[in-house]
């Protein structure tokens, strides 16, 4: 296929697991940010308050922010994204958590490019 008949649009799924050793810090960390966020509503800035305080899966999303992931990649911009947290049951070496099975229902079209490949 020529460059002329792709997609110039690309999906960038990431799956990660972080383990959230100093939970109070990180809540600290996403209510600095929603503190500064100068365009939130003060309405929207007391749930946020709240919900942070309250579950520290959401104090991390409030922390990352997908733009930071492209932002130095030359030639993409980032057009649209979404993400969510939860907490979760991990462990590494339950067959739910190998990643590279997950790859097996794509089709060959759909698989994603990885380094060396």
């Amino acid at each position: 296929m020529s460059t002329s008949e792709t997609s110039r649009y690309v999906r960038l799924r990431v799956d990660l697991v972080l383990e959230i050793d100093g939970p109070a810090e990180v809540t600290e960390a996403a209510l600095g940010r929603i503190d500064a966020d100068t365009s939130m509503p003060e309405e929207e800035r007391t749930h946020a308050r709240a919900a942070v305080a309250e579950d520290s899966a959401e104090a991390l999303a409030y922390l990352v922010e997908p733009f930071d992931v492209v932002a130095g990649v030359p030639g993409v911009d980032l057009v649209q994204a979404s993400w969510s947290t939860e907490e979760v049951d991990y462990d590494p070496d339950a067959e739910e958590w190998d990643l590279d099975d997950e790859d097996e229902g794509w089709e060959d079209d759909d698989e994603p490019a990885r380094a060396g490949d």
